[in-house]
């Protein structure tokens, strides 16, 4: 969560950054986060395949690494044959993979950029191939997906290829009673304190977490399914109606969110899951809980609508709103309607 203080988030400074833009990128220059996101081998195997397992697609291109950090993607691309490749990076650890990219021999062939996508000037006008870890929690939080947007529109050829090209958001709802009631009704006795006011404040802030998929009480609705060959900057605020179907007499306290990640145009499609279904990733899955508890029965029905949009004080943060309706036909007392409001900051 971003840090709290008197700043005002849309001033610049002589960086010209806003102080929410100079947060975000400063938190790409500790090492930490980048060790993650490396050790991440769904994350990390995943590009390696869709550059390596398609090296004729990436010879003799020109390729451009958008949010390029300690420049690995960068050295895959160089690797399978490309002729040149351009890192671009707001971070300062850019600087680290200045060194990295030297004393792995691949100088000649990488050049590193320090600065915003829209304001550095590349060394070719145009390029062939767009790759890009861009991805956030909740697919869209801290999303550098915009940057890729913009990086399309202005440098990739036409008929080029993007690395990855098509990303699906996905919802399901979960029992998860123990731990809503450790997270939320905590609250209820601090030390012998009423410290219920808390727990409206708690219900607003989503929590990102591995769910066991033993939890996930219903089968999933897709809530956002966008193509980086033609979504728009405008398709990344969005509202979707879901239903998700129960697979079993259950109690719901929560819905859960994560994100499918697809190569579409490799000569064997590579795609890769954050959902509780799959192997670890960092991205982990979104957990929203709700105000009630909702007892559904095998193959009832939660019908909703999710919306999303961009802080407007701070844009890489997101205003998460969900309304869901229980009509159980069999018992109307079960019947729920509910409306939620979430930050993610």
């Amino acid at each position: 969560m971003a840090s709290s203080g008197s700043a005002d988030p849309h001033s610049t400074g002589e960086d010209g950054l806003s102080f929410s833009e100079r947060h975000y990128f400063s938190s790409y220059d500790h090492f930490g986060i980048h060790e993650e996101m490396l050790k991440d081998e769904t994350r990390t195997l995943s590009y390696r395949n869709a550059i390596y397992q398609n090296s004729h697609m990436f010879k003799g291109k020109v390729v451009l690494d958008v949010g390029c950090g300690t420049g690995i993607l960068s050295m895959f691309a160089a690797r399978a044959g490309a002729k040149h490749v351009i890192g671009v990076d707001m971070s300062s650890i850019i600087e680290m993979a200045k060194k990295i990219v030297e004393i792995n021999g691949f100088s000649d062939k990488i050049t590193l950029l320090r600065g915003k996508m829209e304001e550095v000037v590349l060394p070719f006008e145009k390029v062939d191939i767009i790759i890009s870890e861009w991805m956030g929690y909740f697919l869209l939080y801290e999303s550098m997906l915009d940057t890729v947007l913009l990086a399309r529109d202005k440098y990739l050829a036409p008929g080029g290829l993007i690395f990855p090209d098509r990303a699906t958001l996905q919802i399901a709802a979960i029992e998860d009673g123990d731990y809503k009631e450790e997270k939320i009704e905590f609250w209820s006795d601090v030390y012998g304190f009423d410290y219920s006011p808390f727990k409206s404040v708690a219900l607003t802030e989503p929590l990102v977490d591995t769910v066991d998929m033993k939890a996930v009480a219903t089968d999933f609705s897709t809530l956002l399914d966008l193509d980086l060959y033609t979504c728009t900057k405008e398709d990344l605020e969005f509202s979707a109606d879901f239903s998700v179907r129960a697979r079993r007499n259950d109690f719901i306290h929560a819905f859960i969110a994560w994100f499918d990640i697809e190569f579409s145009k490799c000569h064997k499609p590579i795609r890769f899951s954050t959902g509780p279904h799959s192997k670890y990733t960092h991205w982990k899955q979104t957990v929203f809980y709700t105000q009630e508890t909702i007892t559904i029965n095998h193959g009832e029905t939660i019908e909703g609508r999710l919306t999303s949009k961009p802080n407007a004080i701070n844009p890489r943060d997101l205003d998460i709103a969900i309304d869901y309706k229980f009509s159980p036909e069999s018992d109307e007392s079960r019947g729920i309607t509910g409306h939620m409001e979430y930050k993610m900051c």
